[in-house]
């Protein structure tokens, strides 16, 4: 390798100067660069820069040595060394900026193909993500809209690449409290990405703000891609491990297990807030569950005396309790004002719990044995229908 080259220089510095356990990655490094095995040395740097003590050398591995082999390399790799290098950045603004480049020195190079394309929305989403830490939601607002339609566009595309749109989003919908969206995209974003690649402290945050999300959101009354997701098991043994709890009283309409949790509800300022809104949506899930269950008994006319006692309504209220659920889409039915009751033809299909299953399986118990008798007393009224 030519001495006079500043790769080789910083490889042959750091050979020296990085702790045993590095440096033999510098002493490979040189090996595969001079052999020009552009793929290998790609996969070896990857390696390195996920090692957490190769942090302080990210930033100068990528301008002292990528950069000078970035041509020979995929690009959307290069994007994420880069991304790497900037997470090191004390100055977050300084770490926009730098993403910035990065997305204008890939859509420069030539000739154009699907990978710089990809390359140049990666980096510039994570500019967009930086700019949120910032607070500039504008900025990130603008970004994210150009980049849906890129997004959109490709056919085949590497998972990192719809990751990164969907962290962008959620946080961005996290920043600006829009619960409904940022459940959507966080939910998004775990089918894109392996959770235990993620830190034990991310783990826990982003399943705590999903819990905050599909609880405060207006539009949320089927917690089920949640409830069934690996990421809730983060909360165990944590001071939030009680919202997964309160979850399932929420999928399940248990009003009484609602009550009881009044002092971790009030320890949650953003809960605190909003418990009127949690009051409703905890009755319309147990109007949900009470239909669900007549469903399957037969029953789909119910008056509004038995709908308040399940609901712990007056009577008097429960008219607009119905109707919030009709214009939801929880439920599909009618209301008989004159006589006092409602007929439900549909409930909207809900995460089941071991309790609701168990109560699933005595309901077909019982539907198997109504079916039984019924068969019996048409083969003895009837026995030519069963010759």
């Amino acid at each position: 390798m030519d001495v006079d080259n500043p790769a080789h220089n910083y490889l042959q510095r750091l050979q020296n100067e990085a702790p045993s356990g590095l440096a033999q990655y510098f002493l490979e490094f040189e090996d595969l660069y001079e052999r020009k095995l552009w793929h290998q040395l790609t996969k070896k740097v990857e390696e390195f820069i996920n090692i957490p003590e190769a942090a302080p050398y990210r930033i100068g591995l990528y301008n002292e040595f990528v950069k000078d082999w970035q041509k020979h390399m995929n690009k959307v790799k290069l994007v994420l060394f880069a991304l790497a290098a900037a997470r090191q950045f004390d100055d977050v603004s300084e770490a926009a900026e730098f993403m910035a480049k990065i997305a204008e020195g890939v859509s420069s190079t030539t000739p154009e193909t699907s990978q710089q394309e990809e390359a140049y929305v990666l980096a510039l989403l994570e500019s967009a993500h930086f700019k949120l830490q910032l607070n500039d939601l504008d900025a990130t607002r603008e970004i994210l809209d150009s980049c849906q339609k890129k997004v959109e566009s490709f056919t085949v595309v590497d998972p990192v690449i719809y990751a990164s749109f969907y962290r962008v989003c959620a946080d961005y919908y996290k920043a600006k409290a829009s619960f409904g969206q940022y459940y959507k995209n966080a939910l998004l974003l775990l089918a894109c990405i392996d959770i235990q690649e993620l830190s034990t402290d991310d783990r826990s945050q982003r399943a705590y703000d999903l819990c905050i999300a599909a609880l405060l959101s207006d539009n949320i009354y089927n917690f089920g891609d949640l409830l069934s997701h690996p990421i809730l098991d983060s909360l165990k043994g944590t001071e939030h491990e009680w919202m997964v709890e309160l979850l399932f009283a929420f999928n399940s309409g248990d009003i009484a297990k609602y009550e009881t949790m009044a002092a971790s509800l009030n320890s949650q300022p953003l809960l605190k807030q909003q418990q009127s809104m949690l009051q409703q949506k905890i009755r319309l899930m147990a109007l949900i569950e009470s239909m669900f269950k007549r469903q399957g008994a037969g029953t789909r006319m119910v008056p509004f005396n038995a709908v308040a006692a399940e609901t712990k309504m007056p009577v008097n209220d429960i008219e607009h309790l119905v109707m919030k659920a009709l214009s939801l889409g929880l439920i599909r039915g009618s209301i008989d004002q004159v006589d006092k009751q409602i007929t439900v033809q549909w409930v909207q299909p809900r995460y089941l719990g071991k309790e609701q299953i168990r109560n699933l399986v005595d309901r077909l118990a019982q539907w198997e044995s109504q079916v039984k008798n019924t068969a019996q007393k048409m083969s003895q009224t009837a026995p030519e229908l069963f010759a």
